[in-house]
C-alpha cells in the first residue's frame, strides 16, 4: 500500500516537473523571439556607466565616434548611457520608420538636467515628456507658429535682414581699402539670430558687437551660452549618484545664471508685447510668434500651465 502511494507522489511530482519545465522553455521561447527583434548592442559596456567610456577622449568627435560603431553594427544598435539606453541610427529608412510609424515610442524623452533649469523645469516643448502638454504644444507650433501661411507673412522680415546683412558685408570688405579680412562666421550667426529674434519678438538685432545696444549684447551672449549648455554632458543624466559632479564642474551655476538672463529678457519682451495688444488690434502681418501666442493662450484655456511660461519656453524652441 505504501509502495503505490509512493509510487503516486513520484508521479505527481513528475508531471509537474514537466509542467514547470515545458513552462519555463515557452517563457525562454517568447523572451528569445521579443530580444531577437531588437537591434544589437554595442560591445564595449561597462558595469554603471555603460558605453560613456567609448565617447569622450581627447581629439574624438562624437558622430565619428558612432559613426564607427554604425560600421561594425549595423543602421541601428543600441548603447547604455549609465541608466539610459539609447538607439544610434544611421540609415534614413530606418530614420524615417522611428518617426512615422512609431513615432509615439520616440516622442517620450527623458527629463534631463537642462530641461529643469533652462526648460522652464520641462515646459519648454522639445524637452517635455510625451502628453497632453506636449500634443497641444506641438499642434500650436505647427498649426499656427510654423504654418506655410505664417511663414509666407515673415517673408519681409527674411528679405530685409539679408538685404541688411549684404550691406554690412559690403561695407567690411571695402574697409581700409578692402585690405582687412572679414570674419563671415560670426555675421551668418548674427544673421540668423537676427531673424530669429525678429520672428519672436519682432526685435532688431545689432550686427555690432563692439557698439551695439546693451539688449543685443545680452541676448547675443545668454542665447550663445544656452546653446553651448545643452551640448553638454552632464553626469546626473545618465548616473544620478554622481549629480554633485554637475555642481563641482560649475555647470549647475552657469546654467542658473543663463537662465535668469534669458527670462529677464523674455519677460520684458511679454511685458512689451501686452502692453501693445492693450493699444488695439494688430494686424495679422505685423504679428510675431508672441503675438501669436498671447491671442491663442489669454484668449481661451488650451493649456492649464502659465501662460508667460509657455511663451518664454517656446521662444527657446
Amino acid at each position: 500500500m505504501n509502495f503505490f502511494i509512493q509510487l503516486h507522489e513520484i508521479t505527481l511530482y513528475a508531471a509537474l516537473l514537466v509542467v514547470i519545465y515545458y513552462c519555463l522553455t515557452a517563457v525562454h521561447a517568447r523572451k528569445s523571439k521579443k530580444e531577437g527583434t531588437r537591434p544589437p548592442e554595442a560591445a564595449g559596456s561597462w558595469p554603471i556607466i555603460g558605453h560613456l567610456h567609448l565617447l569622450g577622449g581627447e581629439n574624438k568627435l562624437l558622430h565619428k565616434i558612432l559613426g564607427g560603431l554604425a560600421d561594425m553594427h549595423g543602421p541601428i544598435f543600441t548603447i547604455r548611457l549609465g541608466i539610459r539606453q539609447a538607439a544610434e541610427v544611421s540609415n534614413w529608412e530606418v530614420a524615417k520608420e522611428c518617426f512615422t510609424t512609431n513615432d509615439r515610442v520616440f516622442s517620450q524623452r527623458p527629463k534631463s538636467l537642462a530641461g529643469k533649469i533652462i526648460g522652464y523645469d520641462h515646459a519648454m516643448f522639445g524637452l517635455a515628456p510625451y502628453g497632453k502638454y506636449w500634443r497641444d504644444m506641438r499642434k500650436i507650433a505647427t498649426v499656427h507658429l510654423l504654418s506655410n501661411h505664417r511663414l509666407e507673412l515673415f517673408k519681409p522680415v527674411w528679405s530685409s535682414e539679408i538685404k541688411f546683412f549684404i550691406q554690412k558685408l559690403y561695407e567690411q570688405s571695402v574697409k581700409n581699402g578692402g585690405r582687412d579680412t572679414v570674419e563671415m562666421t560670426g555675421m551668418f550667426g548674427d544673421l540668423a539670430m537676427s531673424i530669429m529674434v525678429r520672428m519672436l519678438a519682432g526685435k532688431q538685432f545689432s550686427y555690432d558687437r563692439a557698439t551695439g545696444g546693451e539688449e543685443s549684447r545680452h541676448i547675443r551672449k545668454a542665447l550663445g551660452d544656452f546653446l553651448y549648455q545643452m551640448g553638454l554632458f552632464f553626469a546626473s543624466d545618465t548616473v544620478p549618484f554622481l549629480g554633485w559632479l554637475d555642481f563641482v564642474k560649475g555647470h549647475v551655476g552657469e546654467m542658473k545664471r543663463t537662465a535668469k538672463e534669458l527670462d529677464r529678457a523674455f519677460s520684458g519682451w511679454v511685458n512689451e508685447h501686452r502692453k501693445k495688444r492693450l493699444g488695439g488690434i494688430i494686424k495679422e502681418d505685423e504679428m510675431d510668434f508672441i503675438d501669436v501666442m498671447l491671442s491663442l493662450l489669454d484668449d481661451s484655456n488650451i493649456l492649464a500651465d502659465d501662460p508667460d511660461t509657455v511663451i518664454k519656453s517656446t521662444c527657446l524652441v
